[in-house]
This record gives C-alpha cells, sequence and structure tokens, in this order.
C-alpha cells in the first residue's frame, strides 16, 4: 500500500458526460501527460498568477491573430485585466489589423494548390485564407497613419503601437466592428504593446518605406529595452497592503518575444547592476524541443543560470508541449470561469516614470563606490581590475586557480 500524498493524485477515471464545461473538463479528465501539465499551468494561473499584485507579461509568437485569438482571446484576456504587457511579433500584430480594419479572412484548407491560390490574388496561412487586397489595403491604412504628426520623432515599439491602436480604434467605430482587434483593446486598456524585432513583419517593412521618403520616424529599440526592464523591475511596487508584487511571464510559442521577456531580469542586474532576481512565474506552451536549441530560452531550469527565473520558484514554471492554438482558448476559458477581474494597470500610462526610476537607481548603483574597488591589484595577484558578478560583488580566485579564458 503506497503512503497517501507521496504519490500524486489518484487517477479515478469516469465516464465522460455528455454536458462537461471546461474546469470539469481540465480537473477531472487532463490526468497525464502534457494534458496534466495544461492542468497544473490553469491551476497556477488561477490560483496565483491572475490574483491582485502579480504584473502578467505575455509574449506571443506563431500566427495567432489571423487564427482570431487576438480578437476572441487576449484582447478579452486584456479587458479583464490579466493582460499587463504583451510582447508579440510584428506578424502577429500586422494580421490583427485586419480585423480592426473589417476584412475578412476565412477557414481553409492546407491542401491546396498554391499556384492556382497565387493567380487567383489569394493568400494562405497554412488553412486560413484571404485576399491578396487585404495586405495591399491594410499596408495602404499603416503608411496612411505614419504620416499624421505624432508619428514624425524617435519611438518605442510602445508608444508606436498605441498610436497605431489609437487609429485603428477610430476605423473600428467609423466601419461598425463590433469587438476590438487587439492593438485597439490594449489601446483603451493602457496597455503596453512591445515588438522585439520591429523590422521583421509588414508594418516594419511600411516603416522603412517611409524612411526612403525621409520620414523622421526611427523605431528605437533600446527604448523598449529600458522600459520591459522597468516594468520587470518596479514589478516589487506593485504589491498588494505590504506584501512585495511578483512578475509572471506567460509566454505562447518562443522565437524572439520569448526572449525578449525573459532578459528583462538580466538587464536589471547582468547589465544595469541593480538587485538580483528573477520573475517568479514562469509557464510556456511551446511544441519545441531544448536538445535542438530551438526552444527559444530552453527550459525554466536553464533560465534560472541566466538569472531570468528565481531560483526558489522553479515550483512554479511549467512547460506544456502542447500546439498553442489548443492549450490557449483552454486556458482562457479556464481563467475568464475562475477568477474575478482585476484592476487595470495601465502600465503604458506609467511607463516613464517607471524607466526614471531604474534610471535614477541605475546611475546611483553604477556611480557608488564597490568592494571590488577597494581591492588593490597586488591584492588580488593580478594586474587586471577585478571580475565581478552582477551587481559588483567580487568574484572569489583561490591562489591555485586560473582565470578563465
Amino acid at each position: 500500500m503506497s503512503p497517501k500524498n507521496k504519490l500524486g493524485k489518484k487517477i479515478a477515471p469516469a465516464p465522460i458526460p455528455k454536458e462537461i464545461g471546461v474546469v470539469d473538463l481540465v480537473d477531472n479528465y487532463f490526468s497525464a501527460y502534457n494534458s496534466a501539465r495544461l492542468r497544473e499551468i490553469c491551476h497556477l494561473l488561477t490560483r496565483e498568477v491572475m490574483q491582485e499584485g502579480v504584473t502578467v507579461g505575455v509574449s506571443l509568437s506563431g500566427a495567432m491573430t489571423p487564427a482570431g485569438f487576438g480578437v476572441g482571446i487576449l484582447a478579452p484576456l486584456m479587458r479583464l485585466g490579466f493582460i499587463d504587457y504583451l510582447i508579440s511579433t510584428g506578424a502577429n500584430l500586422y494580421h490583427d489589423l485586419h480585423f480592426g480594419l473589417g476584412f475578412d479572412l476565412y477557414s481553409g484548407s492546407p491542401f491546396v494548390d498554391d499556384v492556382q491560390l497565387r493567380q487567383e490574388g489569394t493568400i494562405r496561412i497554412y488553412d486560413i485564407v484571404f485576399a491578396y487586397d487585404v495586405l495591399l489595403e491594410t499596408d495602404a491604412f499603416i503608411r496612411k497613419i505614419l504620416q499624421a504628426e505624432p508619428f514624425q520623432k524617435r519611438m518605442g515599439t510602445a508608444e508606436f503601437h498605441y498610436l497605431l491602436g489609437k487609429y485603428v480604434r477610430e476605423v473600428e467605430k467609423q466601419v461598425g466592428v463590433k469587438d476590438s482587434c487587439l492593438l485597439a483593446t490594449a489601446y483603451e486598456c493602457g496597455v503596453p504593446v512591445y515588438t522585439s524585432s520591429p523590422g521583421d513583419s509588414s508594418i516594419g517593412m511600411n516603416v522603412a518605406a517611409m524612411a526612403l521618403e525621409d520620414s523622421p520616424l526611427i523605431i528605437d529599440p533600446s527604448i523598449d529595452v529600458n522600459e520591459t526592464a522597468a516594468i520587470a523591475y518596479c514589478a516589487r511596487q506593485m504589491g498588494v497592503g505590504t506584501s512585495n508584487g511578483k512578475s509572471a511571464a506567460v509566454i505562447i510559442g518562443g522565437g524572439s518575444p520569448k526572449n525578449f521577456l525573459l532578459q528583462t531580469q538580466p538587464q536589471i542586474h547582468e547589465v544595469l547592476g541593480l538587485e538580483e532576481r528573477g520573475h517568479d512565474y514562469f509557464v510556456q506552451i511551446t511544441d519545441a524541443r531544448p536538445d535542438t536549441g530551438g526552444l527559444s530560452g530552453a527550459t525554466p531550469s536553464e533560465a534560472v543560470s541566466w538569472g531570468k527565473i528565481d531560483p526558489e520558484e522553479l515550483p512554479s514554471t511549467i512547460v506544456c508541449y502542447s500546439d498553442s492554438t489548443i492549450a490557449l482558448p483552454i486556458i482562457a476559458a479556464y481563467i475568464t470561469n475562475q477568477c474575478q477581474p482585476r484592476t487595470l494597470k495601465r502600465l503604458y500610462d506609467r511607463k516613464d516614470t517607471m524607466v526614471s526610476q531604474l534610471r535614477q537607481d541605475y546611475l546611483a548603483a553604477k556611480n557608488s563606490p564597490k568592494d571590488s574597488d577597494k581591492a588593490s591589484d597586488s591584492d588580488l595577484g593580478r594586474e587586471s581590475t577585478p571580475s565581478t558578478y552582477p551587481c559588483g560583488r567580487l568574484i572569489p580566485h583561490s591562489s591555485s586557480s586560473t582565470t578563465p579564458g
């Protein structure tokens, strides 16, 4: 007889009923393998992450918005306060605009003649199809609004997408779009939206076209790096009562957006020399593998070695190896059913204040004397400046050790 509570939850199968809600389905029938990881994600998100005092960053990769996930899933989660900031591929944001502009996309078949589609002026994203004119009309909209006065300067992608969302929201009202697209929702909710690779999409391509016309618009990625680091840095100040706030990384897919979300913590301690900590929660939906180098930031335990994840919070890290288009709707339905809406943090409205604090603390730490500065070369038995850990802590060297190359 096995000791109770040591082997985990007993699997007690029962015939599935004709009618069942998402919570009962996940809790009672997602019993093993990646279904169990998905159940664990649902429990972690609802019980700990989607609570007041936790700053939730979401990264998004894969062609999710063409399938309607921006309008149907992510935008509702934003309105309920469950996404505080978003880092996405530019392609997802570009295709999100199609819905905001009132264009039609269709569910089709992946088993078609693409040469014929090209001749007919039809675009295919696996089993999603739409007219080539949708691209041309979306491009024309982008180039038109990029000529507006607010865009005539250097800016980060959060400000760029905020303005883009503002203009597309006005179009939604004019054409009678019922459910706002992701960018328009982010604008209304004050959710900053970043793109880790601003040139890698049709939005970036249109920005580049405007540059050929001597447009003053310049997308500055350094602004994004500092703003996202500032959000993670200030998350501890957004707690409830006397409790410190926490930071959560919810990763849909992988790619550059995943790393951009996770690198906020190394930026704080490795580069800026501020306090060393990692994200408190790490949840990822992915179908990639770590052993081929294709997991884009690898596993949570590997991320600990970079300081991206708090090592004490490894039990609060879960990876589900699944198709995001299957897992995300289930997770969203579970959260919506189980969690009360959260107060909107409106981090876009607070980003300048957070960056100012990050800058102030960085400059203070940079200009303050460190213990390593007090050690003489003769004391260290070396001629060069001593190596230090992040935050200026001296790396110990024994008399018999050699400095790594």
